[in-house]
């Protein structure tokens, strides 16, 4: 990637603020008025957050100073609303290079679950929310809230379905994988590194580049698996993503179907 180490450290671009407790950093973002000029990149890590957010109505589980939990805003405004979906690639694609690096083979082949979920395996690393607001058909400003399992052992989750189908994957930590704590900082500045360094690619018209990048790490592509849509259960092959996001599957009829975040779900 880059040679040049990342530090958190302001800087006439970029700020970072460290909070203790707060509902969710997305909504403190989103709320966010910066004192003297706006900052390319803010970023606002939080200890514990009391409403912490998922996409839709779900929630992030995360014990008080265990794991990451950060929101990133930056101003895509050279980013048209038709092509927003390359920030979930770029944050994606930062994330799982940034854990890669923890992770020796066979585990260090993590894989992004569309739309931007991080997994090791069947397991769920790592989850994004990404809120945008739109001015004039391009991006004004992008905050994306990040939770990254680090050094969490056990979590709260429910291994028994009513339909003998789990809908949420199983979660894992950094902790589970490698037995033993890992620095949070020292995660948070490899995916700021990552980050800082693929969104540049956005600037210099690399979106392409990404997507292809994204779609090489795309969870499932390509194998049988179940879904499920507003219709009923079927199963179905991924095979591709386009641009703006929408998920394409070729079901067992060779019906191709396209899909819009919560539109399908995975049977896991």
């Amino acid at each position: 990637m880059t040679e040049k180490h990342f530090c958190l450290d302001d800087s006439p671009w970029f700020q970072m603020l460290e909070l203790d407790e707060v509902t969710s950093t997305n909504d403190f973002l989103c709320g966010f008025r910066p004192m003297g000029g706006e900052k390319e990149m803010t970023l606002v890590t939080a200890e514990y957050q009391t409403a912490g957010r998922g996409a839709g109505r779900n929630h992030w589980e995360s014990r008080r100073g265990e794991n990451l939990l950060f929101s990133l805003l930056v101003h895509p405004r050279h980013i048209g609303a038709n092509r927003m979906f390359v920030l979930s690639e770029v944050l994606a694609l930062s994330i799982r290079e940034a854990l890669t690096s923890y992770l020796l083979p066979p585990t260090s082949y993590l894989q992004i679950k569309w739309p931007n979920d991080i997994y090791v395996g069947d397991k769920k690393i790592c989850g994004m929310l990404i809120e945008n607001d739109l001015r004039g058909g391009c991006i004004e400003n992008c905050v994306m809230g990040v939770g990254i399992n680090v050094n969490q052992r056990e979590f709260c989750f429910d291994r028994t379905q009513t339909d003998g189908i789990r809908h949420f994957a199983e979660p894992v930590s950094l902790a589970n994988l490698l037995g033993h704590d890992v620095e949070r900082r020292f995660v948070l500045e490899s995916v700021m590194e990552h980050f800082t360094c693929y969104y540049e690619w956005t600037r210099q018209g690399r979106q392409d580049e990404l997507h292809e990048m994204y779609l090489s790490h795309l969870y499932g592509r390509g194998e049988t698996r179940c879904f499920r849509d507003e219709k009923g259960d079927f199963e179905g092959c991924i095979t591709d993503v386009e641009p703006s996001g929408h998920l394409i599957i070729t079901d067992g009829t060779g019906e191709i179907r396209r899909y819009a975040f919560k539109e399908v779900e995975y049977m896991m």
